[in-house]
């Protein structure tokens, strides 16, 4: 999985709620917490617990961990959405749509799906969902590694403009990384978003 397999599934050495004591009784010490607009936090006991994400999509729930300090977002979108009038030039730039087409063999359900699940994963690790980022706002740029998909997917690098540029100015300064995986009729994006120096 490119550079989410080889810098962000693996487990810190020691993390902090590794040597959490367990909670007396039956209580679990592992809890989910919702924030303001939503985002889930994960706590061991008294210890912030690594970045979590969800969502649904597929007729499964997927879920996401990163226990490196920086924050993620996983979204899965099914191409079956975006049928109809569906109005991409809303929501996706030209540019973006048209690298997406080559990516999905000029499928545009495949491409809408594939760009909604990379710009809602990047909304996730930025905290906000849509309520405070315009979809126009993110930027997909070309997929590193060409138009030819393997079974391990694309690696994307992804950009903020406008009023999420100034909201989110640390992740404004270097793209925030997406692995996309092709499923059937779906994709699965996973956005990293790193902070400056590399611990939230």
């Amino acid at each position: 999985m490119g550079f989410l397999r080889e810098s962000h599934l693996a487990m810190l050495e020691r993390p902090v709620w590794n040597g959490c004591p367990p909670t007396a009784g039956t209580d679990s010490p592992i809890r989910v917490q919702r924030e303001k607009l939503g985002r889930p936090r994960l706590l061991v006991g008294a210890y912030q617990g690594p970045a979590i994400s969800f969502s649904e999509g597929g007729g499964r729930i997927w879920a996401a961990l990163c226990a490196d300090g920086a924050d993620i977002g996983i979204d899965a979108a099914d191409s079956d959405e975006f049928q109809g009038a569906y109005p991409v030039q809303r929501v996706f730039h030209r540019e973006e749509l048209e690298h997406a087409l080559g990516l999905t063999g000029g499928d545009r359900e495949g491409a809408s799906a594939l760009l909604w699940s990379i710009k809602e994963a990047v909304v996730k690790a930025l905290g906000c969902g849509f309520h405070l980022v315009d979809p126009r706002q993110i930027t997909v740029y070309p997929s590193e590694g060409g138009v030819v998909a393997g079974d391990d997917g694309h690696d994307f690098p992804v950009g903020l403009s406008g009023k999420a540029r100034m909201r989110f100015p640390v992740a404004s300064g270097r793209p925030i990384r997406v692995h996309s995986l092709p499923g059937r009729k779906m994709w699965l994006s996973i956005a990293i978003r790193e902070s400056e120096t590399g611990s939230p």
